[in-house]
């Protein structure tokens, strides 16, 4: 089957065109004549099945023939939001349709006059698009289609009832679609309330939703600013033959890797916005051994089947658990080894857990050696300095009374070896947090979210 057989319009080829695509995914086979002809739907696909276009392409399809006007699609975050959007601004854009992204952390001003000046299509998450119809500044938006994007994400994390309330405000007389890569009964009754007799699809079959077992998997707890030294550190240590690179946005692929090159490794980025031509050549390339490093966007690595990939990095966490599974599947092919590491952040542990969970992935807390340091002179002042700072324990006489067993100079040094340990003196030693330190984080971090909950229902 080719893009053809669904008839659309010259501009919306041309489009499709220059983005590369050639055949339609099963998604995009099942979804595509659906949406097409104006049914409500449900579908169950993950990340990387091409369910963007899926969805995208017949919205477009539709305001380019002057079918529908507007468009609304919800997903549970910004970055994917952005994503979204990009993908579908350079499918539609020979077709002149116009795509916004909403978001929450920036300035309202621009989001709402160019959704009432009449954006064609709208991207948003849940608590920036409640808010803006909770305070009346787009009563003039009424997409006839609205799309839900991820619906499980945003089940996880706690979008439903915000979701439940922006459609008080859709007109009753749309066309909704409903995506998710897992059917859990929350999704299933919020379908049965949003949808209108909808047609039910799925392409996720039971050996998508494990990981192979024959692949080492481990990930790296760190600071948001740490990830480009640990990617670096971690492609220097490992004994890679090709190594995959995952991040979530195109312009992040641009980033790593440029870095990755300036800092000597045999790298390219692959992702929606470069030509076909290209694509293919740096797809060849890396084929062939001329490139080591792959840095690529789910998106861009669909469907990639290159043999010798000893390992998958995962810069950021993916968006879903089948997303994980399909990342890390391109090692440990045909019976081979494989390694997949993942860098996560104390605020991505929630997902983590939640990937662990889903796909019964067995991950290995691990930390980075950076180097070996020598205990110098600052190291002592600044111990020294940690050392007076605390006042004696009242309690210390029972303390020292439980460590008679000691003698006086192997005690102090099992203590002080304790401190530079506990209090992260030589912290450029290692990157990644160890156990201990996770799970303190992590309970803090928890702590704070439900404080800030907290505090926003007393504000109401």
């Amino acid at each position: 089957m080719s893009f053809s057989e669904f008839n659309f319009s010259n501009e919306l080829n041309k489009g499709l065109k220059i983005a590369g695509f050639r055949e339609p995914s099963p998604i995009q086979k099942e979804a595509i004549p659906l949406v097409l002809d104006g049914v409500d739907l449900v579908a169950q696909a993950h990340t990387g099945t091409g369910k963007t276009a899926a969805f995208g392409l017949p919205i477009i399809e539709k305001i380019a023939t002057g079918e529908i006007e507007r468009a609304l699609i919800i997903t549970p975050t910004r970055e994917l939001a952005t994503q979204v959007s990009d993908e579908l601004y350079h499918l539609g854009r020979f077709a002149g349709v116009r795509t916004l992204a909403v978001y929450g952390g920036v300035g309202y001003g621009r989001q709402i006059a160019l959704i009432n000046k009449g954006v064609d299509i709208v991207v948003a998450t849940p608590g920036r698009l409640k808010d803006l119809y909770n305070n009346g500044k787009i009563d003039s938006f009424n997409p006839e289609i609205v799309v839900l994007d991820e619906a499980d994400e945003m089940l996880d994390m706690g979008f439903l009832d915000s979701v439940r309330e922006i459609f008080e405000y859709i007109p009753q007389n749309r066309q909704t679609l409903l995506f998710s890569a897992t059917m859990p009964e929350a999704i299933k009754d919020l379908a049965q309330n949003i949808l209108y007799n909808p047609e039910y699809i799925s392409v996720v079959s039971k050996d998508e939703s494990t990981t192979n077992n024959k692949i080492v998997q481990k990930y790296f707890v760190i600071e948001e600013s740490q990830r480009d030294d640990a990617i670096v550190k971690l492609l220097e240590s490992e004994d890679y033959n090709k190594a995959l690179v995952f991040c979530r946005m195109k312009k992040e692929v641009d980033r790593v890797s440029e870095h990755l090159k300036a800092m000597g490794f045999e790298a390219q980025g692959l992702h929606g916005d470069i030509e076909q031509i290209d694509r293919d050549k740096i797809v060849k390339d890396f084929r062939r051994n001329n490139i080591k490093v792959l840095v690529a966007t789910d998106v861009a690595a669909r469907g990639l089947d290159i043999k010798g990939v000893t390992h998958v990095f995962n810069y950021h966490i993916p968006f879903d658990p089948q997303s994980y599974v399909h990342r890390i599947g391109r090692t440990g092919r045909a019976g081979r080894d494989g390694k997949a590491i993942t860098l996560v952040s104390i605020e991505e542990f929630r997902e983590l857990k939640r990937i662990q969970k889903e796909v019964g992935a067995n991950l290995e807390l691990s930390t980075i050696v950076l180097k070996q340091k020598e205990f110098d002179k600052d190291d002592i002042s600044e111990l020294k300095n940690r050392v007076d700072s605390f006042e004696v324990d009242q309690n210390i006489d029972i303390i020292i009374d439980g460590f008679k067993d000691y003698n006086k100079d192997e005690l102090i040094s099992k203590l002080l070896s304790y401190v530079v340990k506990k209090e992260n003196i030589l912290s450029s030693q290692v990157l990644g947090y160890e156990q201990d330190s996770v799970d303190r984080f992590y309970k803090e971090y928890i702590q704070a979210e439900n404080a800030k909950k907290s505090k926003k229902r007393r504000r109401r």
